[in-house]
């Protein structure tokens, strides 16, 4: 059975999100991944192995060691994708600083 792994599942989980952190900057072997995190490597090769499928992150082989590093084009559909939202709540918390100054400037007024 061949499950289609969805990416924002993907990145739901801490791990995967931290592995996605380390790998902005750099290639790294499996090996030196599971070095970064106290769990078992088993585990970091299965949250690979879903960030993989998911097309976040591609393999590249070098030797005997296979690189991961990140799929800029699939993180930037991901970004495209958030970005509505993030103009969204950018705009609604201009908006609320603009208030809050406002009301800063002029007080309302004690009405006893």
């Amino acid at each position: 059975m061949n499950l289609r792994r969805d990416a924002f599942q993907a990145i739901a989980d801490p791990t995967r999100r931290a592995i996605l952190l380390l790998l902005a900057s750099q290639s790294l072997s499996a090996g030196a991944i599971a070095a970064s995190f106290d769990t078992a490597r088993p585990t970091v090769s299965k949250h690979l192995q879903i960030l993989t499928e998911c097309e976040l992150l591609k393999q590249e082989q070098t030797g005997r060691e296979i690189y991961y590093h990140l799929n800029p084009s699939r993180m930037k559909e991901i970004a495209d994708f958030i970005e509505p939202f993030r103009q969204m709540w950018d705009d609604r918390f201009n908006k609320l600083e603009t208030i809050l100054k406002e009301r800063q400037a002029n007080p309302p007024k004690d009405p006893r």
